[in-house]
């Protein structure tokens, strides 16, 4: 087992971002948005060794409107730019710093990067999305450069983690023996998101509409085509309106023969707890969603972030655990969300893999602690792209442990139909388990509701090819200040 002092120092000598447009194959509704297309960035950062090697790493994230900041007041483009504006900062402060660990530079950077956000009104999510960015390319990079895969890297902690820095509350938590403990899966189920707007069944969908491009559309084509027995199933905020929907869903579900699993997401739709109680009564006294609520996992992020971490849910986590998703700002929001009855925090790499790892080692504390398994993590997703985002993602989570993983890139996306055709064929020659090629694009290959990533082992931070940067725009300067 390694230590913090083992840990090579480096500097970060270039940032570069780059970004693409995509389309999705079928609008995705969310909380207050609709989505039809977006942008994704790309990023690289080059690293350098005391003894002067040096590698590039690689990183990418979809630009996300309405979740990292909903504030209806601001336009989706603006939302853009504030993530834009993000990764300037980060940059910034990034190649500003002199040798330091992989985690020193993500620790030196932590509260800056909060505190430079602040004054350009950039919420703490927002914020933490340039420090999330540079802090994969970095890991990927010093990978490359050890020949070391993300899982080694982590758990012998050639990263340096030592989060007594930022996270004091774990300065009695052995954290040498968590990172050397953690036992990467070489599988993960895949757990589908039934949208807004998804359709259920044929009938809910016009001949019109279909976009017949040889992946299911509709969720009756997915349990047949995926075979999946997870699911994460989006409610609007309206108890009538939403279990007639569930109902809808439970139809479909029910017909799977083995047992299935669910989340309930309530994307900050419901005002308070009690609206999402009432609307767990309404689940609770319909006769037809027996099996759908017994298959409940836990309810996420139901209640608007105003008020989220401002009122007990321990009335609602009674009936189910209650997780923390757009709640999880900074790196102490899971601590406050405990206090009041949450049980949960989701994992994205857009929030930064060492809050994962932290707040994984809290859970395991608070467990021991307990003497019972009550707090846990759920693996979420910021429609996370096939290429360097899906397989970083899934690579933390496959280190945290998680099973299942919710998953939507795959579904609202034709692939990598976007990415020049050799980058592609790249990705599936370094992957062939996790994606394959059909309809002359290269795709998430799911088999009997799960995919196969042991591929992700592989030196640096899961990515395994060179990407086709002259394919891609330069960044957009942030226009928000």
């Amino acid at each position: 087992m390694a230590s913090v002092k083992s840990a090579p120092l480096l500097r970060v000598r270039e940032i570069e971002f780059y970004e693409w447009p995509y389309t999705l194959r079928l609008p995705f509704r969310f909380g207050v948005i609709t989505v039809t297309h977006g942008r994704q960035v790309m990023a690289r950062a080059r690293i350098e060794l005391t003894d002067g090697r040096s590698a590039w790493g690689y990183a990418a994230e979809a630009l996300g409107a309405k979740w990292f900041d909903k504030n209806p007041d601001i336009s989706d483009d603006d939302n853009l730019d504030q993530l834009r504006l993000a990764l300037e900062i980060a940059a910034r402060l990034y190649k500003g710093q002199g040798a330091l660990t992989a985690f020193g530079h993500f620790a030196a950077a932590y509260k800056q990067q909060l505190d430079e956000g602040a004054k350009h009104r950039l919420p703490p999510l927002v914020a933490s999305y340039g420090p999330a960015m540079i802090d994969r390319c970095v890991i990927d990079a010093l990978g490359k450069l050890l020949g070391l895969s993300f899982y080694d890297l982590i758990r012998r902690n050639l990263a340096g983690m030592a989060p007594t820095a930022v996270a004091p509350d774990l300065a009695g938590f052995d954290f040498e023996k968590f990172l050397h403990g953690l036992k990467p899966l070489n599988r993960l189920h895949v757990r589908h998101t039934v949208g807004m707007l998804d359709p259920i069944v044929a009938a809910d969908q016009t001949a019109e509409a279909r976009v017949n491009d040889g992946l299911p559309e509709t969720l009756q084509e997915i349990v047949a085509g995926y075979r999946q027995t997870y699911f994460k199933l989006k409610v609007g905020g309206d108890v009538a309106k939403d279990v007639a929907r569930l109902t809808a869903i439970a139809g479909v579900l029910d017909t799977v023969k083995q047992p299935y699993h669910a989340s309930l997401d309530g994307n900050e739709q419901y005002a308070d707890a009690a609206g999402v109680l009432e609307l767990w009564r309404a689940i609770e006294s319909e006769k037809k969603l027996e099996r759908l609520r017994k298959s409940i996992l836990f309810i996420e992020q139901p209640i608007k972030r105003q008020m989220a971490l401002s009122e007990s849910v321990a009335a609602l986590a009674a009936k189910r655990p209650v997780i923390i998703d757009e709640s999880d700002g900074d790196i102490d929001a899971f601590l406050r969300a405990k206090a009041l009855g949450y049980a949960g925090v989701s994992s994205k790499d857009c929030k930064g893999f060492y809050k994962s790892l932290i707040n994984r080692a809290r859970c395991d504390m608070w467990n021991a602690q307990d003497k019972k398994a009550r707090y846990f993590m759920s693996a979420e997703d910021l429609t996370t792209l096939p290429g360097i985002s899906v397989q970083q993602d899934m690579a933390l989570v496959a280190l945290l442990g998680l099973t299942h993983v919710e998953r939507n890139g795959h579904h609202f996306i034709n692939g990598m139909s976007g990415r020049p055709r050799g980058e592609q064929l790249a990705y599936l020659a370094a992957h062939p388990r996790l994606y394959k090629d059909a309809d002359n694009v290269v795709r998430l290959n799911i088999e009997g509701g799960q995919v196969d990533i042991s591929s992700l082992d592989c030196a640096g931070f899961a990515v395994g090819i060179e990407p086709d940067f002259a394919s891609l725009e330069p960044m957009k300067t942030a226009r928000w200040r």
